[in-house]
């Protein structure tokens, strides 16, 4: 018999006649005693083997936490603990001995500072061989909310971009233009320690062909916060941005806030991430500095001799600036408007657009301006095209 069956199984089984009352009774006894033991016996095995489990279990997992907890460890001494890499401790030394910094203060300030991986996941380049398309990226950018808010935000500042326009020779409209496109008029300036961004960007920049002039660069823009905190009696901790380090409404870099950005509310402090004026003031500041002339045409359409593409695709993007004229521009094959200077300074720039036929623009000075804030041409047009429709609907 299968003693490991349940009760009502065994209770199934043929039994013998019994003979008399006595044998009856023993093989009742016989049978309950059979019954217990079927359902005691898995249940004392189970637990053996429970027991047994759990505790090789425990051992598994205590490994395993041991195993993570120590990879969580040296990933953190290594990432955050920026006080044991070289080249951070070569700059606060640098910073103490070039601007008067007290190292040790450096030193507990650089403890509190984060490596992040999110910031060198953005920053690396998209990948290439993807195509550009101009009716997408301008989508992004002009679309109803930015409309709808930089008219909000024109009209509550009608006095402050007029004042901008007369001190600057920059038209509200492009002001903002850019606003919109960098934060939609502050709403999403970024949430980043910029000290967390720059710190991992100057000491662990992604492997790229230009890492080396990258870190250069933010180095020198962890160097302009550190100074700009300072003179500012700001803790550098408390400063947010975006995941490249910039600052407030226009996202100004920390070396543009302390070149071109101005106290255009008058209070005697800069501040872009709470004055919306300080903002205009800054934007058309930079803009100004970068070759902005007042009453200067934007762009204009043109079209190009496909059979002359030698003449005239080498004008493209060999830079960021109108650097030929339009007469030069019109000899390479390229179609100008008919009411054009020919002596206007200008640069052919190329919107290419998915599926469909790419665009050619000229750029005069100013539209250059725009690339200086960030250098692209499309950036650049989607200002231009936020701030028409804007300005259409003032």
């Amino acid at each position: 018999m299968d003693y490991t069956r349940p009760l009502a199984m065994i209770c199934l089984y043929p039994l013998r006649e019994p003979t008399s009352m006595n044998n009856i009774i023993s093989i009742r006894f016989f049978i309950v005693f059979l019954a217990f033991t079927s359902l005691l016996l898995p249940e004392i095995s189970c637990a053996k083997s429970h027991h047994h489990s759990k505790k090789s279990s425990s051992v598994s997992v205590t490994a395993k936490h041991k195993a993570v907890k120590k990879t969580l460890a040296t990933e953190e001494s290594e990432f955050t603990n920026f006080m044991q890499w070289k080249a951070v401790a070569e700059f606060v030394n640098q910073m103490g001995e070039q601007h008067g910094f007290n190292q040790d203060e450096l030193n507990t300030l650089f403890s509190q500072v984060h490596y992040l991986e999110k910031v060198v996941k953005l920053i690396n380049p998209a990948p290439s061989g993807k195509s550009k398309n101009w009716t997408a990226y301008k989508s992004r950018f002009v679309e109803p909310l930015r409309i709808r808010t930089g008219l909000l935000f024109w009209e509550k500042y009608e006095t402050e971009l007029r004042r901008a326009q007369t001190e600057f020779g920059v038209p509200p409209e492009i002001i903002v233009g850019i606003l919109g496109v960098e934060t939609i008029y502050g709403r999403s300036p970024g949430n980043i320690r910029v000290m967390d961004a720059l710190t991992t960007l100057a000491f662990a920049y992604p492997e790229t062909a230009n890492r080396e002039e990258r870190m250069r660069y933010f180095r020198d823009e962890l160097e302009q916060i550190l100074l700009y905190s300072r003179e500012n009696n700001i803790d550098p901790l408390s400063v947010s941005g975006s995941f490249a380090g910039a600052i407030g409404y226009p996202q100004f870099m920390p070396s543009s806030i302390r070149r071109f950005a101005v106290d255009f509310d008058g209070d005697g402090r800069i501040d872009l991430r709470n004055s919306p004026v300080d903002a205009i003031g800054s934007v058309a500041s930079f803009l100004s500095q970068h070759g902005w002339t007042a009453n200067l045409p934007l762009v204009y359409p043109v079209s190009v001799d496909k059979s002359a593409e030698s003449e005239w695709k080498p004008l493209i993007g060999v830079v960021l600036a109108a650097t030929n004229t339009t007469d030069e521009i019109g000899r390479a094959g390229v179609t100008l408007p008919v009411d054009i200077s020919p002596t206007l300074m200008v640069g052919l720039i190329d919107l290419e657009d998915g599926i469909h036929p790419t665009q050619y623009w000229l750029g005069s000075a100013n539209f250059f301006a725009i690339t200086k804030y960030n250098r692209s041409y499309y950036y650049a047009m989607a200002v231009i095209e936020l701030s028409k429709a804007i300005k259409q609907r003032h």
